[in-house]
């Protein structure tokens, strides 16, 4: 019982940082400058894509997991580095 709560709260810990990293990991002001716009229309129409806006999307969402799951690994290391000071110290 206690793996799955620990299973739990590490999900629920990413879905947390995924979600405090959609509002805050972002470059571009909206509405975007026109010379940003002209960048992504034709990255867009390099990669075949019709509407720029699914590449924006789709970069900013990968950039997003990224970010969530860097957090996250270093949350996870401290948290056992601490635990194991904790330990040393207790013994």
């Amino acid at each position: 019982m206690a793996a799955l709560a620990r299973r739990l709260f590490k999900i629920a810990l990413f879905v947390g940082l995924f979600c405090l990293a959609v509002p805050y990991i972002h470059t571009y002001p909206w509405p975007m400058p026109e010379s940003q716009s002209v960048i992504w229309w034709r990255a867009s129409r390099w990669l075949g894509i019709r509407d720029p806006e699914d590449l924006y999307f789709v970069v900013w969402v990968t950039i997003d997991l990224l970010v969530a799951a860097l957090a996250y690994l270093a949350i996870i290391r401290l948290w056992r580095c601490w635990r194991g000071w904790n330990r040393h110290i207790e013994s």
